[in-house]
């Protein structure tokens, strides 16, 4: 295999592989993503918007992609990193490879290089940003390029619907407004199996404005980035507290905290992947969750803001859910609607409905 490309890394790590998709230099943060399906699905995940993703499963590519499966109508990552691609799917409902999506998306991927080393030096040494580029770029060339890009703090403005939409089901039981932070489609797809007309508003939505829509509850969808990068979300999240159940996950679980006054930092190397381990504190129950994220609530601050802790990640103890029980108002950090699995928290949807019932 000859090797055309590579990945440079700010501590001056270099990863030599083969282009794939498209051709262009691009600077990002470079995470990764422990699952073992769905590749499709994350590169249509906008919370991974502004990143490129290394996959540490090594054959990737080969069922194709499929129309239906998409979560969103954009690819989302800046670059798509693996160990081997597959450019002959075997699976009698796809419709294009993922070397044709992401050449037609021009999002530029990295293939043949040694994963493992990588995602190693992630995990041990914390994410940091890179440049994929030509196999001849200098490495003090890339460095400065790298020093030279700012880091961008507006992904949600980008990702976030640009007008209101809606999206309703058969016997409608709840009318649910939906924050796209970043919204991921099965979310939407959830909420209308739960018997939920659903609208779906951007990110900057006023309060005054949600309410006038006369909803049951709220819903703050995932989305990308640093959660302190939208203070307009938290704003809104302020002033609605209380005026009705409210439903957050990922990012909306972030600024869920930072409404009621807590605080949100950046892990070392964040958590994505559908393994992670997550016990629900009230019944004791564990379940197994798909995650993408690389901020967490700081534990520590949440004295005093009205809101408990209601579910830790068994790895690391970091809070991955959190509720006030006055207010009617619960988040998760991890995704229970996640396609294509694991399915063990999708009951959290019926316990918003609960909510919703309630008044």
């Amino acid at each position: 295999m000859k090797y055309n490309r590579k990945l440079i890394l700010e501590d001056g790590s270099e990863f030599y592989g083969t282009g794939f998709g498209s051709g262009r230099d691009v600077v990002c943060e470079v995470v990764f993503n422990t699952s073992m399906a769905g590749y499709q699905e994350i590169v249509s995940d906008p919370s991974y918007t502004d990143q490129a993703i290394v996959m540490s499963y090594p054959l990737i590519g080969n069922y194709g992609i499929t129309e239906e499966d998409f979560e969103s109508k954009m690819i989302s990552p800046t670059a798509f990193i693996v160990r081997d691609i597959n450019d002959n799917p075997s699976n009698f409902r796809f419709t294009k490879t993922l070397s044709e999506l992401l050449e037609e998306a021009d999002v530029p991927g990295l293939t043949g290089i040694d994963t493992r080393k990588l995602v190693r030096n992630i995990r041990d040494k914390g994410s940091k940003r890179g440049i994929i580029t030509d196999a001849s770029t200098p490495t003090d060339r890339g460095l400065q390029i790298i020093a030279d890009t700012p880091v961008p703090h507006d992904a949600v403005a980008r990702v976030s619907c640009k007008k209101k939409w809606y999206s309703r089901t058969s016997n409608p039981k709840f009318n649910v407004v939906a924050i796209d932070c970043g919204m991921k489609t099965n979310i939407i797809r959830s909420l209308n199996k739960n018997r939920c007309n659903v609208t779906i508003v951007p990110y900057n939505t006023s309060a005054e404005d949600i309410l006038a829509l006369g909803a049951d509850g709220l819903f703050i969808s995932n989305g990308p980035g640093d959660p302190t990068d939208v203070p307009e979300v938290i704003e809104t999240l302020k002033e609605l507290k209380g005026k009705m159940p409210m439903f957050g996950i990922c990012l909306g679980h972030q600024l869920i905290a930072l409404s009621y006054g807590a605080e949100t930092y950046k892990l070392k190397f964040g958590h994505r992947g559908g393994n992670h381990p997550v016990k629900d504190l009230v019944t004791g129950r564990i379940e197994i969750t798909s995650q993408n994220h690389s901020y967490a609530v700081r534990e520590a601050s949440l004295s005093g803001t009205g809101l408990t802790v209601s579910h830790i990640n068994l790895l690391d103890n970091t809070v991955e859910g959190l509720e006030s029980e006055t207010d009617k108002v619960f988040s998760v950090q991890y995704h229970p609607e996640s396609c294509p699995g694991p399915e063990d928290s999708a009951h959290l949807f019926e316990r918003f409905i609960e909510n919703m019932k309630r008044g």
